[in-house]
Order: structure tokens, then sequence, then C-alpha cells
């Protein structure tokens, strides 16, 4: 009968133990259950600020490079501006220096040889206007006979 008792209580101690060992396995279970929802929650979470830094760094950033573009282009049409500057006095002298060589030679500058050149049109024109007269006045005579 001892025995009997023994064998139930290691029976039951066994039972007992099984049951205890199942729900620790269990509680860990809902425990890594739980870890991972608050994880993901959490995440999520952090996923979301960490967008929202970039966001506000990108913005930031893209201010900064713009001003800097916007400046360098500034200062690069001032300096387009100067040099433009400068190259037109310098053709400016250039051309003053060659017409006054070449009128000193007694050969025309470009000024001289467009009145040249409306001079002859208008010198052109006369010559058609009296050609036209004398044609008339041939068939005039022409026709008198």
């Amino acid at each position: 009968m001892a025995e009997k008792v023994t064998d139930k209580l290691a029976a039951l101690a066994e039972g007992q133990l099984a049951d205890k060992v199942r729900d620790s396995a269990n509680q860990i279970w809902l425990a890594g259950l739980g870890a991972y929802a608050k994880a993901e929650a959490e995440g999520s979470k952090l996923f979301e600020a960490l967008v929202q830094d970039g966001e506000r760094l990108e913005s930031r950033t893209r201010s900064y490079f713009d001003k800097q573009i916007n400046n360098a282009r500034d200062r690069v049409d001032d300096l387009r501006a100067r040099a433009t500057g400068s190259w037109s006095k310098v053709e400016r002298a250039f051309d003053e220096r060659v017409c006054g060589a070449l009128g000193r030679l007694g050969i025309p500058n470009r000024c001289d040889i467009e009145d040249a050149e409306e001079r002859l049109d208008s010198i052109a024109t006369e010559i058609a206007q009296l050609q036209a007269q004398l044609q008339a006045q041939l068939q005039a005579k022409r026709a008198a006979k």
C-alpha cells in the first residue's frame, strides 16, 4: 500500500510537473509573441520617426544647396557680364585703332564704304528715273512723227 501511495504521489508529482512545464512553455511562447508585437509596433513608430527626420533633413539640405547654386549662378553671371563688357571695350579700342591706321593709309573704313553704297544706290535710282524719262520722250517723239 505504501507503494501505491508512493506511485500515486509520483504520478501526481509527474502530472503537476508536466502541467507546470506546459504552463511555463505557454507563458514563454506568449511572452515571445508579446515581444514580437511590441517590437513591430515600436519598429513602426521608429520607422515613421526616421522618415520624418529624413524629410526634414532633405528639406534643409535642398534649401541650402539651392541657395548655394543660386549664389554660384549669380557670380557666374556677374563674371560673364564683366568679361563681356571688357571684351566689348577691347573690340572698340581695336576697331578704333584699325580704322585710324586704315584712315592714315588712305583706305576707307566701314562707315566710308556704307556712305559710298548709299550714294551709289541714290545715283542708280536717279539713272533709272532719267532712263524712264528718256524712254518716255523717245516714245513721244516717235508717236509725233
